[in-house]
């Protein structure tokens, strides 16, 4: 069932590229992740078609404290298709009288037993890939820097739903030459990123930025970075061609 939400680690599950581990362990609620998203995926994976992950998901959905989980269906940012799903099964958004501290609270709790992996102990290239999503949502900037560049899907689209994440860090990664080009697209499919000038000017001006995303872009920026790009032999030539193809017309339209 599609729960509603959207996030980049969540369109990970949804596209399928999810290996079969991290699936089970994520139906089993052992991926550290806030609470809307947690409950969204596992929403989703009460569809996956592997039979033990399916019943993992329905397990750990089945012991979640209904009180908390009645105050968090209550949370105006969880979606109408969540509730629906719960409301099926008889549990429905807690009234404002009997809220409790809802998942969110009860998840942070259980957090501040756990401690991050710890760099100096195990460098970031050998924790294992469900370590580096903990600290892709919950570790420092610095980290976010680092794991931004992780070769794994998952790592990366941790750091982008990472609760902790500002718009100052996703502009700087839309600069960055040494990220998956799944990164830069995500970045720029992102609408409320895309509101950002700095963001679709660092795109634009990426190399790495895939041609559908950057072309897409060009009419957005402004004169100067527009003539910027027409003198920029490191993006693609489509692209430079597209700047002046642009400017050409904002001449004969002077």
């Amino acid at each position: 069932m599609d729960p509603g939400h959207r996030s980049p680690l969540i369109d990970c599950f949804r596209r399928g590229e999810v290996a079969r581990d991290i699936r089970l362990q994520a139906a089993q609620g052992v991926v550290a992740l806030p609470a809307l998203e947690r409950v969204a995926l596992l929403v989703l994976l009460t569809d996956d078609q592997d039979p033990e992950i399916l019943a993992a998901a329905n397990a750990t959905i089945a012991s979640l404290p209904e009180s908390a989980l009645r105050s968090f269906l209550a949370r105006a940012d969880v979606p109408g298709e969540i509730r629906q799903f719960f409301g099926d099964r008889s549990i429905t958004p807690a009234a404002e009288a009997d809220r409790q501290p809802d998942l969110e609270s009860l998840l942070e709790s259980e957090a501040s037993k756990e401690e991050l992996p710890d760099e100096q102990d195990t460098p970031l290239a050998n924790m294992s890939i469900l370590d580096r999503m903990k600290l892709a949502m919950k570790g420092s900037r610095e980290q976010r820097q680092a794991l931004i560049r992780d070769p794994n899907k998952m790592v990366s689209a941790a750091v982008l739903s990472s609760p902790k994440l500002t718009d100052s860090e996703i502009e700087t990664f839309a600069r960055m030459a040494n990220v998956s080009e799944d990164v830069l697209r995500t970045i720029g499919m992102n609408r409320t990123w895309t509101k950002n000038y700095s963001v679709i000017s660092g795109l634009a001006r990426n190399p790495k930025t895939p041609p559908a995303i950057s072309l897409n872009l060009v009419g957005r920026l402004n004169e100067r970075d527009i003539k910027g790009i027409t003198l920029d032999r490191n993006v693609p030539e489509a692209l430079r061609l597209a700047a002046r193809k642009f400017l050409t017309k904002g001449k004969d339209k002077g």
